[in-house]
């Protein structure tokens, strides 16, 4: 692991251990007497988004990289990120932690079959096809080291020292945020020799992936009758993919094709972007109605 990558690592988990600060075990009980609105969750992100991105490499004519890149994207399950986005959304945070653990670790075996028959199937890229022998050990460091520790430890320490995780709370959270966009910052200048006009359509591509993402989580979550809170949650849930597994994926399996890494890059970007721009409109309209 690189310095970069601990670092991010290392940020994540201070994130997600500020969210559990304001999290009651209650909470997670509640998503329990729930499984639909858990397996509403799963369900854009293991099937609806899979078809959904096979089915458009189909019928548009891009380059093999770039499609693969897309379906590799999209059969990653979500991102410990999408926590916290949904916390910052006032979403349902104990079921997008739920719905996180859980795909996490569908994702060993899902993951693998889901790009295989879409690489397969699709003439683009059935000549890149290839045998993706994932590296379990990417996804159980993300779901114990990135979720289930730091989430563990918040609730902890708010059940035995709640006044302390008030006191700490809100500086510990816009402090990891800023963090995250500093180092989203640094990660942008370092790059900058990539990042041109020439990038704008693969730009506009991760664009619209993302949205269909997130559109399809809303779908989904009206489909099940969920509340707001819940859809909320899954609608972050079906739109922030775990790139960063992507990204890893494509270094052991692909040399690190660069037309692949340009767009897991890309939307491991982008989907902070459109998270928290989500999430901020979400805020912005309770405001309004409390107002």
């Amino acid at each position: 692991m690189t310095l970069a990558q601990l670092t991010l690592s290392l940020v994540l988990a201070t994130m997600v251990f500020s969210v559990a600060l304001d999290l009651r075990i209650a909470d997670f009980t509640r998503v329990a007497h729930r499984p639909r609105a858990v397996i509403c969750g799963l369900v854009p992100q293991f099937v609806l988004l899979p078809v959904g991105t096979w089915m458009a490499t189909l019928v548009l004519d891009l380059p093999p990289a770039v499609e693969a890149a897309m379906l590799l994207v999209a059969a990653c399950p979500g991102g410990t990120l999408s926590n916290v986005v949904t916390h910052v959304g006032r979403g349902n945070t104990a079921l997008s932690v739920s719905i996180s653990a859980i795909s996490s670790v569908m994702a060993l075996f899902l993951t693998p079959f889901n790009f295989t028959w879409m690489m397969a199937t699709n003439p683009s890229t059935a000549h890149w096809m290839r045998d993706l022998a994932m590296d379990p050990s990417e996804i159980w460091w993300s779901l114990l080291g990135l979720l289930a520790l730091p989430m563990a430890l918040g609730l902890s320490l708010s059940h035995h020292f709640p006044k302390l995780a008030a006191a700490i709370r809100k500086p510990l959270g816009a402090f990891s945020l800023a963090a995250l966009l500093a180092l989203i910052a640094l990660g942008l200048y370092r790059e900058r020799d990539v990042l041109g006009a020439h990038i704008l359509p693969q730009l506009l591509i991760v664009v619209l992936h993302n949205a269909s993402g997130l559109l399809l989580g809303y779908l989904c979550a009206l489909a099940f009758c969920l509340r707001e809170r819940d859809r909320r949650a899954v609608m972050i849930e079906g739109g922030m993919q775990n790139s960063g597994l992507a990204l890893g994926i494509i270094a052991v399996q692909f040399d690190n094709d660069r037309g692949m890494v340009i767009i897991a890059s890309l939307w491991g970007i982008w989907h902070i972007v459109s998270g928290l721009a989500l999430a901020l409109w979400w805020r912005r309209q309770d405001a309004r109605r409390l107002g």
